[in-house]
């Protein structure tokens, strides 16, 4: 009886590990085509919860399925270096996707384990997409003339755009500020160069000794301070090489759009971590040259950027791939390392930005979240919600996009990238996810792969990918999930096409298509947790041997219509997103090849989604900004 008795209470408390007690739920900042929730919970131990999701605009009587949350928790993300260790609490993370902007819609998440559910088990909400940021049309406008004008001017009128913005003063009276803009005001500069006089006391463009100008007023969401070329010719903010030009931290709801920043080392500043951040800012229609960042912040409360359409050129080398190396090192090849005089284009950290359609060259990297460390317990104070989508990203020394940082809910999809000298897409590290990399182009990087997964992220699903590259990362990444992806190899000597490091054993990989390098017997490199790496032939020895890619196909450069790897013995070329081409040949075997997810392929071409990121038949995304419909800074 004693026996019977202590079975039981151990049957019970196994139970109540394995059974699911419902936690802290919450909906993530709106972008304006995606929503994100995360769901804490306790329990679970044989993590067989699952989260189901659908969805529907309210009002309306049909709903859809959208993906499930991904189960998350438990897994370690660290980087000795910096002495980082982090454990991912237990929960759910996930996001409905490809939505309409400016929307209401109808949400309902319902938590299920066979073992059992305590507390909330279903969520119904109805949350909205953003839209996109507007000038307020019911304001003052301003107008801004550089120090030269000649001739009429329309009133209000101002020399430079401090007048406009605090008021006049000059000297020791710049800070003085009697006439502040107030919300709902657009400022219009028109045609000039405004370069600050750092070392003139009275500079008639009110920025002395720094260069600088610090915007720190308050607009709101309905009402935004406007900052907006007048369109009478090129308004060029030059900052005569300093390193700061504009220092928005402190600002809410600043539109800048159809404006120039050049010379300068920062154009656009917006948060330092631990000191303040901006809140919806709005970089448009804008163009950066010669300078060494564009648009950053490092601030957890800098939250709901619009950064879009902008075009951002950097000093990098462009006739050349170089990459970086640590002093003294030679690894790239016959160049030494590239000087980093451009760092990135865009970095931000905090909940709710959306980067999309920006134009991209010459930078080390070009589109990052801030490698800012474990993430905040408040979910306010994190990079969450934040996509990036449509950019044209043309010869990083480093990597593309960097979703390193991240915690929850970072969407990275349909995005094009030529020439990097490392890797393609990063995830250095992800703090549970997910991370979204969908539908996303590479061609050409250089000694790198396709990803680079470092620090031990955790929470990664990459769907409909069309890599030129292998997948060579070898540190280990938890809870991974490949889905109809291409992986192209280029045959490199001695390396196989695909490496799955796998630190936990919550991962998964079907419906992907593969082209092995030629002359390689380890193509296929798999790293169960507990176990030492294995090395396989072909497709089928790995299913045979793991039970991975059992849809799996293996692919050549046929199933293009018009496609080559790059030269390896010009390891260091520039190849021109404009002689590409990414697009299936009709019935190759990309074709109908991949799997069904909801709201990520809904309305394929066929009887099945295709492999890759283009879909044959249908319309190909429009890469860069959307008043630009070639690239001609690629030559």
């Amino acid at each position: 009886m004693r026996t019977a008795a202590l079975l039981f209470l151990a049957a019970c408390a196994l139970q109540a590990q394995n059974a699911t007690q419902a936690g802290r739920f919450h909906v993530e900042h709106p972008t304006l085509h995606n929503l994100g929730f995360e769901w804490l919970i306790e329990g679970d131990a044989n993590r067989n919860a699952t989260v189901e999701v659908r969805f529907r605009k309210a009002g309306t009587g049909a709903w859809r399925p959208a993906l499930p949350l991904l189960r998350i928790g438990g897994e370690r993300v660290f980087r000795d270096r910096e002495s980082m260790n982090y454990i991912v609490p237990q929960g759910f993370a996930g996001s409905i996707l490809q939505l309409e902007e400016a929307t209401s819609y109808e949400c309902e998440l319902t938590l299920r384990d066979p073992d059992g559910v305590s507390g909330q088990a279903q969520r119904t909400v109805t949350v909205a997409t953003r839209a996109e940021p507007k000038p307020f049309r019911g304001g003052r406008v301003l107008h801004v003339y550089p120090a030269d004008h000649v001739g009429a001017k329309q009133e209000p009128s101002f020399i430079g755009l401090k007048a406009a913005y605090y008021g006049e003063g000059r000297g020791d009276w710049t800070a003085v500020r009697m006439k502040k803009a107030q919300p709902g005001d657009t400022i219009l500069v028109h045609a000039g160069l405004y370069r600050p006089e750092r070392y003139n006391y009275v500079d008639p463009l009110s920025a002395p000794f720094t260069g600088s100008w610090s915007l720190s007023l308050k607009g709101t969401a309905e009402k935004p301070i406007t900052i907006q070329g007048a369109g009478d010719g090129e308004a060029i903010f030059d900052g005569a090489g300093n390193a700061k030009l504009f220092d928005v931290m402190a600002s809410h709801h600043h539109i800048f759009e159809g404006l120039t920043f050049r010379n300068t080392e920062v154009a656009i500043f917006a948060g330092e971590k631990e000191v303040m951040g901006a809140v919806g800012l709005t970089v448009r229609n804008c163009r950066f040259e010669d300078i060494g960042v564009g648009v950053w912040t490092e601030s957890a409360e800098s939250r709901d950027f619009y950064i879009a359409d902008n075009l951002f050129l950097g000093r990098e080398d462009r006739m050349r791939l170089i990459g970086w190396n640590q002093a003294g090192m030679r690894t790239a090849g016959i160049y030494p390392s590239h000087q980093l005089r451009s760092f990135f284009a865009v970095k931000v950290y905090g909940p709710g930005h959306v980067i999309a359609h920006n134009a991209i060259a010459y930078f080390h990297d070009g589109i990052c979240i801030s490698t800012y460390g474990p993430p905040d317990a408040d979910p306010e104070r994190r990079a969450s919600a934040i996509d990036i989508y449509n950019n044209d990203v043309h010869l990083s020394n480093d990597d593309f996009i960097e979703s390193d940082g991240g915690a929850h809910n970072i969407r990275v999809y349909q995005n094009r990238g030529v020439n990097a000298a490392h890797n393609g897409y990063s995830a250095q590290p992800m703090f549970g996810g997910p991370v979204y990399f969908m539908r996303n182009l590479l061609y050409h990087t250089g000694g790198g792969g396709a990803f680079k997964f470092s620090a031990a992220p955790a929470g990664i699903l990459a769907y409909h990918n069309t890599f030129i590259s292998e997948q060579t990362a070898r540190d280990g990444y938890s809870n991974t999930h490949f889905r109809n992806n291409l992986f192209m190899g280029k045959d490199v000597p001695d390396r196989g096409v695909m490496n799955w490091a796998n630190a936990t054993a919550n991962y998964s990989s079907d419906y992907n298509g593969f082209r092995p390098n030629r002359n390689v017997s380890k193509q296929y490199n798999f790293l169960a947790p507990g176990a030492d790496w294995k090395s396989f032939a072909t497709l089928a020895e790995l299913r045979a041997a793991t039970g991975q890619e059992a849809h799996g196909i293996e692919v050549d450069y046929d199933i293009f219509e018009r496609m080559a790897p790059p030269d390896l013995a010009r390891r260091h070329r520039v190849y021109h997103a404009m002689d590409l081409n990414f697009q299936l040949r009709a019935g190759s075997r990309a074709v109908d090849a991949g799997v069904a997810l909801p709201t990520v392929n809904d309305g394929f071409t066929g009887k099945a989604p295709d492999l890759g990121a283009l879909e044959k038949g249908a319309p190909a995304p429009h890469y860069g900004p959307r008043w630009i419909t070639w690239a001609p800074f690629y030559r």
